[in-house]
């Protein structure tokens, strides 16, 4: 029995995912790094087990109808946890984005703004004291009436709805208006109301096409069709809907990303001409704070914020007071260049991660265990050492710090690290080392170790010549200011440079368009679906072809199974009960509702019927339950399943089940699938890749494996551009562009573009010093 004051967290038996019995003993009050290959299991045992036990024993002693209302991850397979304190976790999920969520509100600093205004702000003389709500755009009695606290108003014009005024309404001159049915229905209602749709747009009268472009009637009308032959169409009462009212509702109420896409490009965004884009009715935009409205102190970066609060008069030091020591931290975690107004889904899932920690950093919990998701995601490696300084103060607070993490700096600064692995999947879920940094040095077979303690300089790489170039801009966005820029094509290109210095900005304006770019490929870290029922086979093809195969035997053939039977997503061959999902959600009343495997299909998402087709010993749900790895040996002679199952492989996902859903995997493990999607498809025409970030949550060991193909792809001829901040991959770039020399208004210029032994040599660039090391063989992450 341990003692209360035990001073280590004691796991028993861990078995979640692929964790093979665990044991592991971790020290309270430090800060301990859980690592491994990715996929090795240390997100399971840091965040599935340790978490999740803390979040469970919680909510123990929640009342079960307020336990209803809140996401609980479910109890952990594990045998006991002992000396666990309650946990905080900061993952790198994101919520829905919506663009009234900002850095004000994700850090409180807006509360603490608005409080300075309601309570110390300058009124105009005879006006009365406002309430803080009344400076958020975000509630009814702050909000300009015109946008809604949007601050932006979206108008359309003749020219946008009909770019070819020579057409007829018949022949499509409303180029704003849906196709297929819809359009012709419009066009139908319009020639049934007596306007002539078939004269060219620029002949008919200004005021009728005012009407028939912007009128917010809805006028109905019996419409007769023009008869088909041989389909009878019988009168319909028709609606009419004017071209800017279907766009803006589009716009505004449709779900489709697609819709709503299109709608856009009728529209023109412009600032709301009542509150000037300030967001908030008359008089809160009256009162000022040092002669500045709360909309123009919003759009400061943060770091210009903090030194123009007043501290003149009681209320305004204290309220000053309260926002400069919440706004310390987020500029010690390297995110000053940001301002409050900033949108939440415009920033980085690292970003974002900081910002909740610099949160956390001003609560003041104490004795509480933080579980960290790899806080240096998005970090260069000049920030990284701030978030060292920002995790030894979470611990001189009292608490413990549990980051999973890959970054090398990261585990250099810890006091104690869990090396969980060998490899992957299958083959990792065992804790190969739980100890002090220096111990891992004498662990053999740890993929870790070797880079950890690896000193060497990095490889000599003769630096491929260019072909030709891609030039864009001149580039004003955000914080890029007519930046012009060189890509060299047939060479692989590193942008890197601090956070918020503009990379992403300059990388996303590379276009298809472009005098030779060729095809264009962007792999980006979004999911691959957002449902159990998009998976790691559906989403590569894979699956087509494992039907097909099974289609194709004796038995399936006798029952006269088709393709479509081995489907888990259409009826026929699925399971009915669970429809194809492989669970039910079973409501416990006051509980939140839990997930249960179907009771009439145990999980297999198929029918009886269709799981008795075996091909070589296993039905489909036995296929499915394969790591790419087992199925790459199962599939070896069949060329079309191979070649996915390769490429698979080829960028280290062996570890990944075929029946994974899509929204169990990693930023990083969605992009690599992508990445095998294109590479499965052979060797076409010249393709640029443009890649953000994608060693984000990779172990230098899988960065190795993911620079062989990138290297693979552009010695087949083609080109890759990739956003990084791991000066491993940057140092074995042909071509390093650097952007600075800081974040937000300090950056968003070409600070220096060449090879990476002249960059690392260039003055005034905060990248130079770290690729320095890392191409003479100093800390490569």
């Amino acid at each position: 029995m341990h003692s209360p004051h035990d001073p280590y967290v004691r796991v028993r038996d861990a078995r979640e995912h692929n964790l093979k019995g665990v044991d592991v003993d971790v020290p309270r009050d430090v800060v301990a790094v859980f690592t491994g290959v990715s996929g090795s299991g240390k997100s399971s045992l840091a965040f599935g087990t340790v978490y999740a036990e803390a979040q469970r024993r919680y909510f123990e002693s929640v009342a079960p109808y307020a336990r209803r209302l809140i996401h609980q991850v479910g109890a952990p397979k594990v045998g006991e946890i002992t000396g666990l304190p309650p946990a905080v976790s900061l993952q790198q999920r994101r919520a829905a984005p919506t663009s009234r969520s900002s850095v004000g509100t994700v850090t409180n600093l807006s509360n603490s703004l608005r409080m300075l205004f309601s309570r110390a702000g300058d009124y105009p003389p005879g006006a009365e004291r406002l309430d803080s709500d009344a400076f958020s755009p975000n509630t009814a009695a702050g909000a300009c009436p015109e946008c809604h606290g949007l601050g932006r108003v979206h108008r359309t014009t003749e020219e946008l709805l009909v770019p070819d005024p020579a057409l007829s309404i018949r022949d499509g001159a409303i180029a704003a208006w849906p196709g297929a049915w819809q359009g012709k229905n419009l066009r139908d209602v319009l020639d049934a109301l007596g306007h002539d749709v078939d004269r060219p747009w620029r002949e008919l009268p200004a005021a009728e096409r005012e009407w028939i472009l912007f009128t917010d009637e809805q006028p109905v009308v019996t419409v007769h069709p023009v008869r088909d032959a041989g389909r009878i169409q019988r009168p319909y009462q028709g609606t009419y809907t004017s071209a800017r009212r279907y766009v803006m509702k589009t716009f505004s109420d449709s779900r489709s990303a697609t819709l709503r896409a299109k709608a856009e490009r009728f529209l023109t965004s412009a600032p709301c001409p009542f509150c000037g884009g300030g967001r908030l009715r008359p008089e809160s935009l009256a009162v000022t704070v040092g002669g500045r409205t709360i909309a123009e102190l919003a759009a400061l970066p943060l770091t210009e914020l903090a030194g123009l609060l007043p501290a003149d008069g009681e209320t305004a030091k204290v309220l000053t007071g309260d926002l400069v020591s919440r706004i310390t931290p987020v500029v010690e975690l390297g995110l000053g260049y940001l301002s409050l107004d900033r949108s939440t889904p415009t920033l980085s899932a690292g970003e974002l991660q900081r910002l909740r920690l610099a949160t956390q950093l001003r609560s003041g919990l104490f004795g509480v265990v933080y579980v960290l998701d790899e806080p240096s995601a998005g970090l260069h490696p000049a920030d990284t050492e701030a978030l060292l300084t920002v995790l030894a103060r979470l611990k001189a607070a009292g608490n413990s710090v549990f980051v999973v993490e890959h970054h090398l700096e990261v585990m250099r600064g810890a006091d104690w690290i869990v090396d969980v692995g060998p490899l992957a999947g299958e083959h990792g879920g065992r804790v190969l080392y739980s100890g002090p940094v220096a111990g891992l040095a004498e662990v053999a077979g740890s993929a870790t170790a070797r880079h950890l303690f690896d000193r060497s300089p990095a490889p000599a790489r003769r630096v491929r010549t260019p072909r030709d170039r891609v030039t864009v801009g001149p580039v004003s966005r955000h914080n890029l200011r007519g930046v012009r820029a060189e890509f060299p094509l047939g060479v692989l290109t590193a942008v890197t440079g601090v956070s918020g210095s503009g990379k992403s900005t300059l990388v996303g304006e590379i276009t298809g368009d472009l005098p030779g770019v060729g095809r264009l490929v962007s792999v980006d870290q979004r999911p691959i679906g957002r449902t159990p029922r998009s998976n790691l086979a559906t989403y590569t093809g894979l699956f087509d072809v494992v039907r097909k195969v099974f289609a194709a035997t004796d038995e399936a053939r006798e029952r006269g199974y088709g393709v479509g039977r081995f489907s888990f997503n259409v009826p026929g061959g699925r399971c009915e009960t669970c429809q194809g999902e492989g669970f039910v959600s079973v409501e416990l009343l006051f509980l939140p509702s839990t997930y249960a495997p179907c009771p009439d299909c145990g999980g297999a998402r198929y029918n009886p019927g269709t799981l008795e087709v075996a091909y070589r010993g296993r039905n489909i749900a036995g296929v499915l339950d394969l790591t790419v790895e087992e199925a790459a040996e199962f599939f070896a002679d069949t060329p079309a399943v191979a070649r996915s199952l390769a490429a698979l492989l080829d960028v280290g996902l062996g570890y990944l089940r075929l029946g994974q859903p899509a929204t169990e995997l990693s930023g990083g493990e969605a992009q690599r699938i992508k990445l095998a999607s294109e590479l499965q498809r052979g060797r076409r025409s010249h393709t640029l890749y443009l890649l953000d970030e994608p060693t984000t949550g990779l172990h230098p060991a899988d960065v190795e494996v993911l620079m062989r193909q990138l290297h693979g792809l552009v010695d087949a001829g083609h080109t890759v551009v990739v956003v990084e901040h791991d000066m491993s991959v940057v140092a074995g770039a042909d071509h390093v562009i650097d952007l600075g020399p800081g974040g937000g208004d300090a950056g968003g210029r070409i600070v220096a573009a060449g090879p990476p032994g002249e960059v690392a040599r260039a003055s005034g660039s905060a990248t130079a010093p770290y690729l320095e090391r890392a191409l003479d063989g100093g800390t490569r992450r």
